[in-house]
Protein backbone atom coordinates (compact mmCIF):
# COMPACT_ATOMS: atom_id res chain seq x y z
CA UNK A 1 0.00 0.00 0.00
CA UNK A 2 1.12 3.52 -0.94
CA UNK A 3 0.09 7.03 -0.29
CA UNK A 4 -1.54 9.22 -3.68
CA UNK A 5 -2.95 12.91 -3.70
CA UNK A 6 -6.00 11.78 -5.81
CA UNK A 7 -8.37 14.46 -7.32
CA UNK A 8 -11.76 14.02 -8.12
CA UNK A 9 -14.66 16.06 -9.74
CA UNK A 10 -17.93 15.94 -8.48
CA UNK A 11 -21.40 15.74 -10.39
CA UNK A 12 -21.58 19.43 -10.19
CA UNK A 13 -17.84 20.19 -11.25
CA UNK A 14 -16.07 20.98 -8.30
CA UNK A 15 -12.72 19.57 -7.89
CA UNK A 16 -11.58 18.33 -4.77
CA UNK A 17 -8.18 16.52 -3.58
CA UNK A 18 -7.33 14.25 -0.61
CA UNK A 19 -4.71 11.79 0.23
CA UNK A 20 -6.03 8.21 0.23
CA UNK A 21 -4.27 4.87 0.32
CA UNK A 22 -3.60 2.93 -2.84
CA UNK A 23 -2.03 -0.44 -3.95
CA UNK A 24 -0.03 -1.27 -6.48
CA UNK A 25 -3.07 -3.43 -8.88
CA UNK A 26 -4.49 0.09 -8.82
CA UNK A 27 -1.54 1.76 -10.97
CA UNK A 28 -1.44 2.02 -14.83
CA UNK A 29 -1.19 -1.25 -16.34
CA UNK A 30 0.39 -0.16 -19.55
CA UNK A 31 3.64 0.97 -17.72
CA UNK A 32 7.19 -0.57 -18.18
CA UNK A 33 9.07 0.74 -14.94
CA UNK A 34 7.38 1.01 -11.19
CA UNK A 35 9.22 3.78 -9.37
CA UNK A 36 9.38 4.43 -5.38
CA UNK A 37 8.56 8.23 -5.91
CA UNK A 38 11.13 10.75 -3.88
CA UNK A 39 10.34 14.06 -4.35
CA UNK A 40 7.75 15.82 -6.73
CA UNK A 41 7.65 19.97 -7.48
CA UNK A 42 4.99 22.48 -7.76
CA UNK A 43 4.58 24.09 -12.17
CA UNK A 44 2.19 26.17 -13.58
CA UNK A 45 0.68 23.16 -15.06
CA UNK A 46 0.46 21.43 -11.61
CA UNK A 47 -1.49 24.39 -10.31
CA UNK A 48 -4.35 24.01 -13.34
CA UNK A 49 -4.51 19.87 -12.04
CA UNK A 50 -4.96 20.50 -9.13
CA UNK A 51 -7.39 23.06 -9.42
CA UNK A 52 -9.33 21.62 -12.26
CA UNK A 53 -8.47 24.40 -14.77
CA UNK A 54 -7.44 24.79 -18.06
CA UNK A 55 -8.78 21.28 -19.33
CA UNK A 56 -5.37 19.32 -18.35
CA UNK A 57 -7.33 16.41 -16.86
CA UNK A 58 -9.71 14.38 -18.75
CA UNK A 59 -10.57 11.89 -16.70
CA UNK A 60 -11.14 11.15 -13.10
CA UNK A 61 -9.79 10.26 -10.26
CA UNK A 62 -6.67 10.96 -10.72
CA UNK A 63 -3.26 12.10 -9.72
CA UNK A 64 -1.25 15.32 -10.90
CA UNK A 65 2.98 15.72 -10.41
CA UNK A 66 4.27 16.30 -13.88
CA UNK A 67 7.79 15.90 -12.44
CA UNK A 68 9.29 13.15 -10.35
CA UNK A 69 12.69 11.56 -9.39
CA UNK A 70 12.62 8.22 -7.49
CA UNK A 71 14.56 4.44 -7.50
CA UNK A 72 13.46 1.87 -9.78
CA UNK A 73 11.42 -0.56 -8.19
CA UNK A 74 10.53 -3.13 -10.85
CA UNK A 75 11.03 -3.00 -14.62
CA UNK A 76 10.32 -4.53 -17.69
CA UNK A 77 12.75 -2.97 -19.87
CA UNK A 78 16.22 -3.85 -20.24
CA UNK A 79 17.31 -0.08 -19.89
CA UNK A 80 16.68 0.53 -16.09
CA UNK A 81 17.03 -2.59 -13.17
CA UNK A 82 16.02 -2.01 -9.53
CA UNK A 83 18.06 0.56 -7.64
CA UNK A 84 18.06 2.72 -10.51
CA UNK A 85 17.68 6.32 -10.00
CA UNK A 86 15.61 8.24 -12.63
CA UNK A 87 13.99 11.24 -13.27
CA UNK A 88 10.72 12.19 -15.08
CA UNK A 89 9.65 15.19 -16.60
CA UNK A 90 7.00 16.13 -19.80
CA UNK A 91 5.39 13.01 -21.32
CA UNK A 92 2.23 14.97 -20.59
CA UNK A 93 2.81 12.57 -16.86
CA UNK A 94 0.56 14.27 -14.46
CA UNK A 95 -1.83 15.29 -17.25
CA UNK A 96 -3.59 12.42 -18.79
CA UNK A 97 -1.50 10.05 -16.83
CA UNK A 98 -0.98 9.42 -13.34
CA UNK A 99 2.30 11.33 -11.72
CA UNK A 100 4.43 12.21 -9.07
CA UNK A 101 2.26 13.12 -6.27
CA UNK A 102 2.42 9.77 -4.60
CA UNK A 103 4.82 6.81 -3.17
CA UNK A 104 4.75 4.92 -6.60
CA UNK A 105 4.61 5.84 -10.05
CA UNK A 106 4.10 3.31 -13.32
CA UNK A 107 5.81 5.06 -16.32
CA UNK A 108 6.85 4.17 -20.12
CA UNK A 109 10.25 3.41 -19.86
CA UNK A 110 11.02 5.82 -22.88
CA UNK A 111 9.68 8.99 -20.35
CA UNK A 112 12.81 8.23 -17.92
CA UNK A 113 16.08 9.65 -17.67
CA UNK A 114 19.00 8.50 -15.07
CA UNK A 115 19.66 10.61 -12.72
CA UNK A 116 22.81 12.24 -13.37
CA UNK A 117 26.05 11.89 -11.18
CA UNK A 118 26.19 14.70 -9.28
CA UNK A 119 22.84 15.82 -8.60
CA UNK A 120 21.14 14.43 -5.54
CA UNK A 121 17.22 13.63 -6.11
CA UNK A 122 15.97 16.27 -4.12
CA UNK A 123 18.36 18.91 -6.04
CA UNK A 124 16.34 17.38 -9.17
CA UNK A 125 13.01 18.12 -8.26
CA UNK A 126 14.32 21.76 -7.40
CA UNK A 127 15.78 21.83 -10.81
CA UNK A 128 12.32 19.92 -12.49
CA UNK A 129 10.43 21.13 -15.18
CA UNK A 130 10.84 24.56 -14.57
CA UNK A 131 14.98 24.07 -14.20
CA UNK A 132 15.16 21.59 -17.47
CA UNK A 133 13.17 23.93 -19.33
CA UNK A 134 15.51 26.87 -18.17
CA UNK A 135 18.00 25.04 -19.53
CA UNK A 136 17.18 24.23 -23.16
CA UNK A 137 16.40 27.94 -23.40
CA UNK A 138 19.66 28.91 -22.44
CA UNK A 139 21.79 26.03 -24.62
CA UNK A 140 18.89 27.41 -27.89
CA UNK A 141 20.19 31.06 -27.20
CA UNK A 142 23.57 30.01 -27.15
CA UNK A 143 22.95 27.75 -30.17
CA UNK A 144 21.90 30.72 -31.83
CA UNK A 145 24.80 32.77 -30.92
CA UNK A 146 24.60 33.81 -27.24
CA UNK A 147 27.50 35.16 -26.03
CA UNK A 148 29.13 36.54 -22.89
CA UNK A 149 30.02 39.96 -23.25
CA UNK A 150 26.82 40.58 -26.16
CA UNK A 151 25.51 42.35 -23.54
CA UNK A 152 22.76 42.34 -20.71
CA UNK A 153 20.24 39.03 -20.98
CA UNK A 154 16.37 39.73 -20.57
CA UNK A 155 14.70 37.47 -17.99
CA UNK A 156 11.06 37.59 -17.82
CA UNK A 157 8.92 36.20 -14.60
CA UNK A 158 12.45 36.00 -12.97
CA UNK A 159 11.06 35.19 -9.66
CA UNK A 160 9.34 32.21 -10.59
CA UNK A 161 10.82 28.38 -10.96
CA UNK A 162 11.92 28.99 -14.72
CA UNK A 163 13.15 32.68 -14.39
CA UNK A 164 14.73 31.59 -11.17
CA UNK A 165 16.86 28.79 -12.15
CA UNK A 166 17.98 30.79 -15.89
CA UNK A 167 18.64 33.50 -13.65
CA UNK A 168 21.06 31.59 -11.60
CA UNK A 169 22.20 29.61 -14.51
CA UNK A 170 22.89 32.72 -17.14
CA UNK A 171 24.83 34.30 -14.28
CA UNK A 172 27.17 31.30 -13.34
CA UNK A 173 28.01 31.33 -17.20
CA UNK A 174 29.54 34.86 -16.92
CA UNK A 175 26.60 36.85 -18.23
CA UNK A 176 24.90 40.42 -16.81
CA UNK A 177 21.38 39.52 -16.25
CA UNK A 178 18.35 41.89 -15.89
CA UNK A 179 15.44 40.32 -14.06
CA UNK A 180 11.69 41.20 -14.56
CA UNK A 181 9.81 40.85 -11.61
CA UNK A 182 6.24 42.44 -10.65
CA UNK A 183 7.22 41.95 -7.14
CA UNK A 184 9.39 44.38 -5.64
CA UNK A 185 10.18 42.49 -2.31
CA UNK A 186 12.00 39.42 -4.38
CA UNK A 187 14.87 42.30 -5.34
CA UNK A 188 16.94 40.84 -3.12
CA UNK A 189 16.27 36.85 -4.00
CA UNK A 190 16.84 37.46 -7.34
CA UNK A 191 20.06 39.47 -6.79
CA UNK A 192 21.26 36.68 -4.75
CA UNK A 193 20.72 34.04 -7.80
CA UNK A 194 23.10 36.35 -9.17
CA UNK A 195 21.19 39.56 -11.27
CA UNK A 196 22.95 42.39 -11.67
CA UNK A 197 19.23 44.57 -12.83
CA UNK A 198 15.87 44.51 -11.41
CA UNK A 199 12.99 45.51 -14.11
CA UNK A 200 9.66 46.50 -12.58
CA UNK A 201 7.43 44.86 -14.89
CA UNK A 202 5.45 48.01 -15.85
CA UNK A 203 8.41 49.03 -17.27
CA UNK A 204 7.89 46.36 -20.05
CA UNK A 205 4.68 45.25 -19.70
CA UNK A 206 2.59 47.92 -22.32
CA UNK A 207 2.71 47.69 -26.11
CA UNK A 208 3.46 50.80 -27.50
CA UNK A 209 2.72 51.78 -30.82
CA UNK A 210 6.89 51.68 -31.87
CA UNK A 211 7.83 48.86 -33.27
CA UNK A 212 11.20 49.10 -32.51
CA UNK A 213 12.99 51.11 -29.31
CA UNK A 214 16.91 50.99 -27.94
CA UNK A 215 18.54 48.14 -28.63
CA UNK A 216 19.10 46.51 -24.52
CA UNK A 217 19.00 42.91 -24.52
CA UNK A 218 21.67 40.54 -26.14
CA UNK A 219 19.22 37.71 -25.33
CA UNK A 220 15.80 36.79 -23.30
CA UNK A 221 14.06 34.22 -21.74
CA UNK A 222 10.85 34.62 -21.65
CA UNK A 223 8.10 32.92 -19.41
CA UNK A 224 5.25 35.35 -19.76
CA UNK A 225 4.07 36.10 -23.26
CA UNK A 226 1.39 38.49 -24.41
CA UNK A 227 2.28 42.08 -23.97
CA UNK A 228 5.18 41.66 -22.49
CA UNK A 229 7.26 39.83 -25.30
CA UNK A 230 5.91 42.00 -27.90
CA UNK A 231 7.50 44.66 -25.89
CA UNK A 232 10.51 42.91 -25.54
CA UNK A 233 10.92 41.82 -29.06
CA UNK A 234 10.93 45.58 -29.95
CA UNK A 235 13.95 46.20 -27.51
CA UNK A 236 16.28 43.54 -28.58
CA UNK A 237 19.96 43.91 -30.30
CA UNK A 238 20.57 42.90 -33.84
CA UNK A 239 20.45 38.99 -34.52
CA UNK A 240 19.63 38.55 -30.83
CA UNK A 241 17.21 36.09 -29.99
CA UNK A 242 14.35 35.33 -27.18
CA UNK A 243 13.37 31.92 -25.90
CA UNK A 244 9.50 31.74 -25.36
CA UNK A 245 9.18 29.41 -22.53
CA UNK A 246 5.49 30.50 -21.28
CA UNK A 247 2.22 32.29 -20.85
CA UNK A 248 1.77 33.66 -18.15
CA UNK A 249 0.92 37.11 -19.44
CA UNK A 250 -1.48 35.59 -22.10
CA UNK A 251 -1.23 33.36 -25.01
CA UNK A 252 -1.68 36.30 -27.14
CA UNK A 253 1.18 38.51 -29.22
CA UNK A 254 0.25 42.18 -30.04
CA UNK A 255 3.07 42.49 -31.95
CA UNK A 256 4.34 43.24 -35.15
CA UNK A 257 6.76 41.51 -37.60
CA UNK A 258 9.39 44.72 -37.52
CA UNK A 259 11.70 43.84 -35.39
CA UNK A 260 12.34 40.37 -37.18
CA UNK A 261 12.43 42.24 -40.57
CA UNK A 262 14.54 44.96 -39.62
CA UNK A 263 16.60 43.64 -36.76
CA UNK A 264 16.98 39.93 -37.62
CA UNK A 265 15.47 39.32 -34.23
CA UNK A 266 14.80 35.17 -33.65
CA UNK A 267 11.70 33.65 -31.23
CA UNK A 268 12.80 30.71 -30.16
CA UNK A 269 9.93 28.23 -29.46
CA UNK A 270 10.96 25.91 -26.14
CA UNK A 271 9.35 22.90 -26.03
CA UNK A 272 10.46 20.53 -22.81
CA UNK A 273 7.48 18.10 -23.00
CA UNK A 274 7.81 16.18 -26.21
CA UNK A 275 11.73 16.65 -26.38
CA UNK A 276 13.68 13.70 -27.64
CA UNK A 277 15.66 11.68 -24.91
CA UNK A 278 19.78 12.53 -26.68
CA UNK A 279 17.94 16.20 -25.86
CA UNK A 280 17.35 15.34 -22.46
CA UNK A 281 20.59 13.41 -21.71
CA UNK A 282 22.60 16.99 -22.64
CA UNK A 283 20.52 19.48 -21.02
CA UNK A 284 20.64 17.41 -17.84
CA UNK A 285 24.67 17.23 -18.73
CA UNK A 286 24.44 21.24 -18.27
CA UNK A 287 22.62 21.18 -15.44
CA UNK A 288 25.13 19.24 -13.47
CA UNK A 289 28.13 21.27 -14.68
CA UNK A 290 26.48 24.82 -14.87
CA UNK A 291 23.77 25.40 -12.15
CA UNK A 292 25.01 26.85 -9.24
CA UNK A 293 23.35 23.97 -6.56
CA UNK A 294 24.10 26.53 -3.68
CA UNK A 295 22.06 29.31 -5.43
CA UNK A 296 19.42 26.13 -6.18
CA UNK A 297 19.20 24.69 -2.22
CA UNK A 298 18.55 28.62 -1.54
CA UNK A 299 15.34 28.84 -4.15
CA UNK A 300 13.88 25.36 -2.55
CA UNK A 301 10.79 25.49 -0.33
CA UNK A 302 9.99 22.14 1.51
CA UNK A 303 6.58 20.69 0.80
CA UNK A 304 4.35 18.07 1.81
CA UNK A 305 1.18 15.77 -0.26
CA UNK A 306 -0.84 17.30 2.13
CA UNK A 307 0.18 20.68 1.10
CA UNK A 308 -0.35 20.53 -2.85
CA UNK A 309 -3.88 21.81 -2.64
CA UNK A 310 -3.17 25.26 -1.34
CA UNK A 311 0.20 25.56 -3.67
CA UNK A 312 -1.77 25.18 -6.58
CA UNK A 313 -3.93 27.92 -5.86
CA UNK A 314 -0.27 30.08 -5.02
CA UNK A 315 1.50 29.01 -8.58
CA UNK A 316 -1.66 30.14 -10.53
CA UNK A 317 -1.83 33.40 -8.84
CA UNK A 318 1.87 33.88 -9.17
CA UNK A 319 2.76 33.46 -5.06
CA UNK A 320 5.21 31.10 -5.67
CA UNK A 321 8.58 32.06 -5.22
CA UNK A 322 11.47 29.31 -6.21
CA UNK A 323 11.04 26.03 -6.31
CA UNK A 324 8.85 24.10 -4.68
CA UNK A 325 10.03 20.78 -3.82
CA UNK A 326 7.34 17.81 -2.20
CA UNK A 327 8.83 15.26 -0.62
CA UNK A 328 5.80 12.71 -0.98
CA UNK A 329 7.25 10.40 1.92
CA UNK A 330 6.55 12.88 4.74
Amino acid sequence: MFNALIVNKDDEGKVSAEIQELDDSQLPSDGDVTVAVEYSTVNYKDGLCLTGNGGLVRNYPHIPGIDFVGTVETSSDARYKPGDKVVLTGWRVGEVWWGGYSQKAKVKADWLVPLPDGIFPKQAMAVGTAGFTSMLSVMALEDHGLKVGNGPVLVTGAAGGVGSVATAILAKLGHEVAGVTGRPETADYLKSLGASQIVAREEVNETTKRPLETETWAGCVDAVGGAMLARVLGQMKYGASVAAVGLAGGAGLPATVIPFLLRGVNLLGIDSVMRPYEDRLRAWERIAKDLPMEKLEDMIVDATLSDLPSLGGDILAGKVKGRVVVDVNA
